[in-house]
Parts: C-alpha cells; sequence; structure tokens
C-alpha cells in the first residue's frame, strides 16, 4: 500500500493530541504522588488527621502524607504479603500507622490477586489481558478481601474520613459501592482510572454517577493543577492513566 501524503500531518497531529491530552491530565497520572498530595491537600484546605490509604503497595502515598501531615493517622490496605512486610519495616516505630493485609471490594472473603510479578504495582483483583505488551498476569496469591464499611464502622468508629485514596487497578468502583454510609463521611478521596478499567469493563460514566449520586464534585489531577469535570462527556472515556479527585460538596462545597 502506497504510504499517504498526509503521513506526517497525522503524526504531527498525534504528537500534538498527545501533549494537549497530558496537560489536561489524559496519561498524567504516573509517578505524581507529590502533585497528587499537594492538590488533594490544597481541596481539603487544611490537614487530614485521619486518612485511609488503599492499595498502598511499598507505601510512597502514605510516606508522602505523613510528610505533609506530621502525626496524622493513616490506615493501609494492602494484599500483598511481600509489599505488607515491605510496609512493616518501613513504617516500623510509627504507631499512627495501621496495616491491614487486605484488598477491599463490594463483599467479604477470599479471591485469588493476580500480578506479572510478586509485589507488583500492577497486582488486581482482575486477571489483566496484557499480552499485547509481552505482559502475563500469572503470579497468584489469594487474598483476603474486605467490605470498607465494615470496618469504617467496626473500627474506626464511624469517624470522620479527611482523605480516602484508592489505587486497585480496575477495581476502584467496587471498592466504592463497599462504602456505604462512609461515603458520606467522606471529605475529599482521590481515585485513578485508565487502562485497567478495560479489563474491569468501568467506564468513566460508572464513576461519574457513583460521585453525582453521593454529592461529589469531581476534579482532574494536571500538571497545571486541578480541572473541574462539570458534567459527563463521552471525551472523558479515556484509557491514559488519569488521578482524579472527589470532593463531598456537602461538606466543603
Amino acid at each position: 500500500m502506497r504510504s499517504s501524503p498526509l503521513r506526517p500531518v497525522y503524526r504531527l497531529l498525534t504528537s500534538i493530541e498527545r501533549r494537549v491530552s497530558w496537560l489536561c491530565g489524559k496519561g498524567y497520572g504516573t509517578a505524581t504522588i507529590d502533585q497528587e498530595v499537594k492538590m488533594i491537600m490544597k481541596m481539603l484546605d487544611r490537614l487530614p488527621s485521619l486518612s485511609v490509604d488503599i492499595g498502598g503497595n511499598v507505601g510512597e502515598y502514605t510516606a508522602e502524607l505523613i510528610r505533609c501531615a506530621p502525626g496524622s493517622e493513616v490506615h493501609v490496605f494492602e494484599p500483598s504479603t511481600r509489599n505488607l512486610n515491605l510496609l512493616r519495616t518501613r513504617f516500623n516505630g510509627q504507631p499512627k500507622v495501621h496495616l491491614q493485609q487486605a484488598a477491599l471490594s463490594d463483599v467479604a472473603g477470599r479471591m485469588p490477586l493476580f500480578a506479572d510479578k510478586d509485589g507488583s504495582g500492577m497486582a488486581s483483583l482482575a486477571q489483566r489481558s496484557l499480552g499485547h505488551l509481552n505482559i502475563q498476569f500469572d503470579v497468584i496469591e489469594t487474598v483476603e478481601v474486605r467490605r470498607f464499611e465494615d470496618y469504617w464502622k467496626t473500627c474506626l468508629g464511624s469517624r470522620v474520613l479527611d482523605v480516602v485514596k484508592i489505587d486497585v487497578e480496575g477495581y476502584e468502583l467496587k471498592v466504592l459501592q463497599g462504602f456505604g454510609e462512609a461515603i458520606t463521611r467522606t471529605q475529599v478521596l482521590q481515585f485513578e482510572f485508565g487502562g485497567t478499567n478495560i479489563d474491569t469493563h468501568v467506564f468513566f460514566r460508572d464513576l461519574w454517577r457513583f460521585f453525582e449520586q453521593a454529592e461529589f464534585d469531581l476534579y482532574r489531577i494536571t500538571p497545571l493543577g486541578v480541572m473541574r469535570i462539570e458534567r459527563y462527556n463521552e471525551r472523558d472515556e479515556h484509557f491514559l492513566i488519569a488521578n482524579f479527585i472527589a470532593v463531598n460538596r456537602r461538606t466543603l462545597g
């Protein structure tokens, strides 16, 4: 097939599209923890006293929270045995960091945790299909799964949650559906959306509807700050990694 004379133009337009998307936060969701915490603190407008890190991995987010709000209480959920051992070592001697070896969802029980390697940051309760990237999710660990509302009532006394961060590789909506009444006591919540949602078949529209019903405003984190998502649009259905902040409009609006 003969090469199109417009090929250089398409390459230029694609490059511009990628750059503009990145500036709008689409694809800006990797290695940005300092920016994420900075923006969530700005939206909260005070230092948090109680935070929850769901999908703690090796503790980078929790460490940044503590750096910005020394002495704050943080509850971390991480299902991987390898990562939990790393977390125990990292936060040894910090009594306000509470570690829970569990995944969260809308039901309690036990489920397989799939990963490309032990302790991977890509681990998920969904077995992702990434053969096109030569990545196989064939490392499996059976883990405990809890509903957050149960933990919130029994271990946190139904207290106000200043900051909640959810990064669970496509299972964010399931985690939120397990919040129950706890969502009404959440001030600011950060979540990730991206390629993992292809595997879990969760669209941005599903998350938008959840937060709209819960009376939260949504913002996308960008290199320039936060961008308000005023209404749902199909253009938001992108699968480049992005981070969003949901703000409880009843208490912070």
